[in-house]
């Protein structure tokens, strides 16, 4: 696991999310379980931002089917964001923003339309990029940076949605519904 290849670190450490082999980029770890769990909760609206070299062009029908969402074998899915780019002449590099974390989830969103994905870079999470680095690098977080991913996952940072409550129905009038 990426746990392994971290040297010289004697505290636990907990992966925020996970890339699989197939894909690469940031992936933030930390000694902070809560923190962990809080930053990849959908709940907290933390976005992770995706590129993704698809296998062609994609046209304006498909991406317009991408922006509106689709519904997958384990439930719906809805980015936030998504926009070509870069366009090269076989392929097009597709950014796509998601705030939650399921397996293979962004792969499978391009396969639902007929898209394959031919490389998977996750370039930011919250307010981090792996702007300036090289595959395989990694450092120390900010304390600024942390505390601004602490600020994400409380009542400070992105709003929360209320909780779904059905709405409550009056009896008429006479006891009868």
């Amino acid at each position: 696991t990426v746990i392994d290849l971290i040297k010289g670190v004697d505290a636990r450490l907990f992966p925020v999310g996970r890339l699989d082999r197939d894909a690469e980029g940031l992936l933030l770890l930390t000694d902070d379980g809560d923190l962990a769990a809080a930053l990849t909760h959908p709940g907290h609206g933390v976005e992770k931002v995706y590129h993704a070299r698809i296998s062609r062009h994609p046209n304006d029908k498909e991406l317009a089917r991408l922006r509106r969402g689709v519904r997958l074998e384990d439930g719906p899915a809805l980015p936030l964001r998504v926009k070509v780019v870069k366009k090269n002449p076989k392929s097009a590099w597709v950014e796509i923003v998601f705030v939650e974390g399921r397996n293979r989830l962004v792969r499978r969103y391009f396969r639902h339309i007929g898209l394959d994905v031919e490389r998977l870079v996750r370039v930011a999470e919250g307010p981090l990029t792996i702007a300036g680095m090289a595959p395989g690098d990694y450092r120390p977080l900010t304390r600024p940076e942390v505390a601004r991913l602490r600020q994400l996952t409380t009542a400070g940072g992105m709003p929360k949605a209320p909780p779904r409550r059905r709405p409550r129905t009056k009896k008429p009038a006479g006891g009868r519904r």
